[in-house]
């Protein structure tokens, strides 16, 4: 899986490019969920390593296209004081995708991205630890009620609170993790290193794993995988237009639609379920995730 996640725009904004850059994000979402599903489908087929290393040498080679036709080509992209770092990261978002994928398998799309949405309020919670950043009463308030909402998905004491629960909750935590390391590193590197860094070190991380897991592919199961690849490389491609024309906290709200094509992906093409507690929780989460954006806009926005 990917995520709707990025740096913040270079440009003025405008009224004009808002509005782009949010038409850009509900694309790059479908695009992610279209994604997702295909992932759900190969990863119940074949082992989930080999399938994350196929879509990670493409993404790879997309990576590797931008950066070579960029100025100061591949050597001014790989360049870092912060190598150790970089790799940590591309590594850890692999990982997280690989978790996603056997989330996909055992929990389905819908509970699984329940679940999932929690991710930027754990953020907003290890900012502080990580990066040193305030987190005011409101926002803990905030990340208190998300963790509520998690609960109400998972129902404890019911049939669905197992230890494959905890799942799609340990994928959060460690897409988190990269998105505070991706803060971190940007403050010495730029965006483009940190992309050729996330793919480059991720597709060297599956190879070493993912090859020792290669099973034949069936025939009409490689449109799946080109498909999941093709899906892969054009998400990046317009989140990373959406970023150039639009603020980050302006289209990023907009990125929890993923939850709701995701679901709606699972309930038409595999069959998933949508219960009450599962919508409940969901919209709990994503009212404290728009509230921990709202608030840290505003911050930013506080003069002085």
């Amino acid at each position: 899986m990917s995520h709707a996640t990025g740096a913040s725009a270079t440009v003025p904004p405008s009224d004009a490019s808002t509005r782009l850059g949010i038409a850009l994000m509900v694309a790059t979402t479908f695009v992610f969920s279209v994604q997702d599903a295909m992932t759900r489908h190969l990863a119940a087929e074949y082992n989930i390593l080999m399938v994350v290393m196929i879509r990670y040498w493409f993404f790879a080679l997309f990576v590797l296209t931008l950066a070579a036709r960029a100025p100061g080509g591949l050597r001014a992209a790989a360049r870092t004081p912060q190598p150790r770092l970089q790799i940590l990261r591309g590594v850890l978002l692999a990982a997280e995708i690989s978790v996603m994928a056997a989330s996909f398998v055992v929990l389905g799309l819908v509970e699984t991205h329940a679940v999932f949405t929690a991710y930027p309020l754990i953020v907003a919670a290890l900012s502080g630890p990580v990066l040193g950043e305030t987190v005011g009463w409101r926002r803990w308030l905030a990340i208190g009620a998300g963790f509520v909402g998690i609960l109400v998905v998972l129902r404890p004491g019911s049939g669905m609170m197992q230890p494959a629960a905890l799942i799609p909750l340990c994928a959060a935590t460690m897409f988190a993790g990269y998105g505070l390391l991706t803060r971190y590193v940007a403050r010495r590197d730029s965006a483009a290193t940190s992309f050729f860094w996330t793919g480059v070190a991720g597709a060297v991380a599956m190879t070493c794993v993912g090859v020792w897991n290669w099973q034949p592919v069936a025939r009409a199961d490689w449109f799946w995988l080109v498909g999941l690849c093709l899906c892969g490389a054009l998400g990046h491609w317009l989140l990373i237009r959406c970023y150039a024309v639009a603020e980050a906290s302006a289209v990023q709200p907009f990125a929890y639609l993923q939850l709701v094509f995701a679901s709606a992906l699972g309930i038409t093409i595999f069959g998933e379920t949508l219960r009450w507690n599962v919508v409940l929780g969901a919209l709990i989460v994503v009212a404290a995730g728009l509230f921990t954006l709202w608030r840290a806009r505003q911050r930013r926005a506080a003069p002085g």
